[in-house]
């Protein structure tokens, strides 16, 4: 397998005043192509830091972080918005579809920005909802969709322009547990299918369905189980 993500003495510090808060600490960690790793930790344990590292919407400010080769500490702001874009599709907790456009409009929308055709951004779309069940919802706005449909749609989003690495953030929280067992269910089916995924989470449960558990705590990592 190919190593796609290596982070090597990664810390990351915030100032409070004239205070300086460490919430990373010399933080190391590679990702390999169809990896499935969850990222597990209670709320303030950093690892809502890590995943806007990892997805390119913050920079650390010690440490080294490769990314498809890249080296993301040499990147100007338009340098780091490409690579974002190409290599991370993003799965956010409260979905952030757009409300006014349906679900295929919502799944073609990163692609405008690719240069595709229309006819080809409309085909791109209805694959990836076929893909994921959801061939007969493509006109549907999200308010009417279910929970569980919404985020499959929010997934089909960012898998649409085919990213390197698929980074969810907390994917079922705002999910009942049934339903959550379903998108889940998903992230397993993508990973067999060699999708790469890294999945940020507060819930151990959850976090089995990884391959790779990494707990961190007061912005420490610990690789204690392989799954």
């Amino acid at each position: 397998m190919t190593k796609i993500l290596n982070m090597q003495n990664i810390s990351k510090s915030y100032y409070m005043g004239e205070e300086e808060i460490e919430v990373l600490h010399n933080v190391n960690l590679t990702v390999s192509t169809g990896d499935f790793l969850a990222l597990l930790g209670p709320s303030g344990s950093g690892k809502s830091t890590m995943m806007n590292i990892i997805g390119c919407l913050d920079v650390a400010s010690s440490g080294k972080y490769l990314l498809s080769g890249h080296d993301i500490d040499e990147l100007d702001e338009f340098e780091l918005a490409k690579v974002r874009n190409k290599e991370v599709g993003f799965v956010f907790q409260s979905f952030q579809l757009l409300p006014r456009m349906t679900a295929m409009q919502n799944v073609e929308l990163p692609l405008i920005y690719t240069g595709l055709s229309s006819s080809e951004r409309k085909k791109r779309a209805q694959s990836i909802l076929e893909r994921i069940g959801l061939a007969d919802k493509m006109k549907n706005l999200p308010t009417q969709l279910s929970g569980g449909q919404q985020q499959r749609v929010a997934i089909a989003r960012a898998l649409v322009t085919e990213p390197t690495i698929l980074l969810a953030d907390e994917p079922t929280g705002a999910l009942d547990q049934k339903t959550g067992a379903q998108v889940m269910e998903l992230f397993e089916e993508l990973n067999r299918d060699g999708r790469t995924i890294i999945m940020i989470t507060h819930d151990e449960n959850i976090a089995r369905h990884a391959r790779r558990v990494v707990n961190i705590l007061d912005g420490f990592l610990t690789e204690k189980e392989v799954i």
